[in-house]
């Protein structure tokens, strides 16, 4: 047995969910959006169809330790949702879920992980160190997703592309 704990992050983008759930369809953007000191690298041969039961393997860095992470696609609803669980990885349990909700300035993007630290109860231990580490993760993750998706819509506003424009 093991204790779960919930992270749960939101995070408004200016594009409508049809126009945000792409980039998260693709699994390479998972690189991009990982802190460089993680060492995060897709092993999976891309590209990878996104789809109930698709398999990702990764390989990373936490604290400096190497780990293998699999994950398995269990639910997938574009552009409204999709759940990833990991099989193989540092954590006992780790089942993330990706909301897509229409919101009045384009997408309310909600992440959801329950997960738990492995080696009960002695791991729960270092759980403010990895609350900590999973803050820093997720708010690197929200600039860098902010910046991704916010600029092709400057871009066609600088181009005279926006809507109602030529």
């Amino acid at each position: 047995m093991g204790r779960s704990h919930i992270l749960l992050t939101q995070q408004q983008l200016p594009l409508p969910p049809a126009g945000v759930f792409p980039f998260f369809a693709d699994a390479s953007n998972l690189e991009r959006i990982t802190p460089p000191e993680l060492q995060f690298h897709i092993i999976t041969p891309g590209p990878i169809r996104m789809q109930v039961g698709t398999l990702i393997e990764y390989r990373l860095r936490l604290f400096g330790v190497p780990f293998a992470w699999l994950t398995r696609i269990s639910h997938w609803d574009p552009p409204h949702c999709f759940v990833d669980e990991q099989l193989l990885g540092p954590y006992r349990q780790w089942v993330h879920t990706h909301h897509f909700q229409p919101h009045a300035e384009g997408t309310l993007m909600i992440d959801r992980v329950v997960y738990q630290l492995p080696f009960f109860p002695l791991g729960e231990l270092a759980l403010p160190l990895v609350r900590r580490q999973l803050k820093r993760i997720f708010s690197f993750r929200r600039q860098t997703i902010a910046q991704l998706l916010a600029a092709p819509a400057k871009r066609q506003v600088a181009t005279g592309e926006a809507k109602g424009r030529k």
